[in-house]
């Protein structure tokens, strides 16, 4: 049996009851670390609070063993109870629907344990989650790659009204350009894209395109750590955002669309404070 098992936001306490279940009966424990992280990141001593807490050693499961080996994780399902883990929710932001064909495929069983995901905790600053259109991905731009196609997305979510979620780049154990090109792997520093750096490529996005899909001026939201004890909200336009400090990763931000009453009024609690803009929570948690 695969057993894959969202583990929240947070921290190792986010695990659900029914999901630590499942990891104590298992053999072995994968803990997918490329595509997010917990609050206390996939350090030696975090996994060390995790396997704590789990009674049992657990795998880091990089890009590599996920794209490349991971029928060898499917193998070890076939006789026997193996989990795999996932931060927030294994169908939420990083969607993790291949793992479970190749699984079916392989005549494996799977079992799913969820938990919460950015796409719904995002929900905390106010903005109703169905009033969100399509989510977009924010990717780090390169000298020779500066990639856009988000741009259409984002300018469609505006002309209906929408919010968007922009998922910010994160990149963990990639291979150089060069170490590719010389066939022996070498990998860069771990990456974590920031609010203010998101902002800074939509604008450029913006003033290639021109078709005024948004501007300095458009009100967003900005997430830090978001479903930890020190995340951190923000509501502005983009040119004030850009002067937060939002500290540690992983960040998100949303681009607002029209609003409800409602909205505006939780909105109001995560104002930018021009006085004071290291402002944290504003006592919401």
């Amino acid at each position: 049996m695969l057993y894959i098992i969202g583990l929240g936001l947070g921290d190792e306490r986010d695990i659900t009851l029914r999901g630590l279940d499942a990891v104590k009966k298992c053999e072995k424990v994968y803990i997918e670390a490329y595509t997010s992280l917990l609050s206390f990141g996939l350090s030696t001593d975090g996994l060390s609070t995790l396997e704590k807490l789990y009674g049992k050693p657990i795998i880091l499961a990089d890009r590599e063993t996920v794209e490349e080996k991971v029928d060898n994780i499917l193998s070890e399902a076939h006789g026997s109870d193996v989990a795999f883990l996932v931060v927030g929710d294994p169908f939420g932001a990083t969607t993790h629907t291949d793992l479970v064909v190749r699984a079916k495929t392989m005549g494996v069983d799977v079992k799913v344990v969820h938990n919460a995901s950015v796409m719904n905790a995002i929900g905390i600053c106010g903005l109703q989650l169905y009033r969100y259109g399509e989510t977009v991905s924010i990717p780090f731009f390169t000298e020779t790659w500066r990639p856009d196609s988000f741009y259409e997305k984002i300018e469609r979510n505006r002309k209906l009204g929408l919010h968007t979620l922009c998922l910010l780049d994160i990149r963990v154990k990639e291979p150089t350009l060069e170490s590719l090109c010389r066939g022996k792997k070498q990998y860069e520093p771990p990456r974590f894209m920031t609010i203010n750096t998101a902002i800074d490529q939509l604008l450029e996005v913006e003033q290639k395109h021109g078709k005024s899909a948004y501007n300095e001026d458009t009100e967003c939201v900005g997430f830090a750590r978001l479903g930890s004890e020190d995340q951190m909200i923000v509501a502005g336009t983009m040119r004030q955002l850009q002067t937060v400090d939002f500290g540690e990763p992983l960040h998100c931000l949303v681009i607002v669309g029209k609003t409800h009453p409602v909205e505006e009024e939780m909105l109001e609690f995560y104002k930018i404070n021009t006085e004071k803009p290291e402002q944290k929570c504003n006592g919401i948690a």
